[in-house]
């Protein structure tokens, strides 16, 4: 007798112990569903908000998509594209007048025709998560050029709508000037995808940095 009621207490125990277990796993799945929808709804939200800051821009005319087949894709000519992305970055003028292009908002900002006034405003405020970054540290200005040509290219090939581009604050450079900011801020401009530009906020990057829009396919 004495082991039998023995037995039923650690069945009961062990019940408990189920009970208890079950109940952990179901909060942690009501957690993991709550997580996935506040992150759903954050994504739709950026969605959104994108798409209406930009809605007066006229589209970028992409290249037709290539159609699926099931032989072996030809053998990609890097070497071609990289001439072409070289020719490219060779073609971003240093000449363009600041003063025509840039917002006297004192955040060195600017926007392209048909994008409305609040979006570089937005854009420093964290509206749109910084999906890709560059930093321009260390390059002369040839090399800094190449560099965000193919950075901004990647990025169009990924979609990225947010980055940041360090430029640095030109404290290593002759006389302390920040040389390739001014470029920078040119470059930027003769980009089609690039839609808005401004600088970014201290926890950013302050002087240091731009916070650029791009327009998606």
């Amino acid at each position: 007798m004495t082991r039998k009621y023995a037995s039923l207490a650690e069945l009961a125990k062990l019940r408990d112990e189920m009970q208890r277990t079950a109940e952990r796993e179901a909060a942690r799945a009501v957690a993991e569903r709550a997580r996935r929808d506040a992150e759903r709804a954050r994504h739709e939200h950026e969605h959104d908000a994108f798409r209406a800051a930009v809605a007066d821009v006229a589209p970028i005319a992409a290249s037709p998509r290539a159609t699926t087949r099931r032989d072996p894709p030809a053998p990609e000519p890097r070497q071609h594209q990289r001439d072409e992305q070289a020719a490219l970055a060779q073609s971003l003028s240093d000449e363009i007048d600041l003063d025509l292009i840039l917002e006297t908002d004192g955040d060195l900002s600017y926007r392209r025709t048909g994008v409305g006034p609040e979006v570089p405003r937005q854009l420093r405020r964290g509206h749109w998560s910084v999906g890709h970054q560059i930093d321009l540290h260390g390059h002369r200005v040839a090399e800094a050029r190449a560099a965000l040509s193919s950075f901004l290219d990647e990025c169009r090939r990924r979609e990225v709508r947010c980055v940041r581009v360090i430029h640095g604050k030109g404290l290593g450079s002759f006389q302390r000037q920040p040389i390739l900011k001014g470029k920078v801020l040119r470059w930027l401009v003769q980009r089609n995808e690039v839609l808005a530009y401004c600088q970014a906020r201290p926890d950013d990057g302050g002087s240091g940095a731009l916070l650029v829009l791009l327009s998606v396919r």
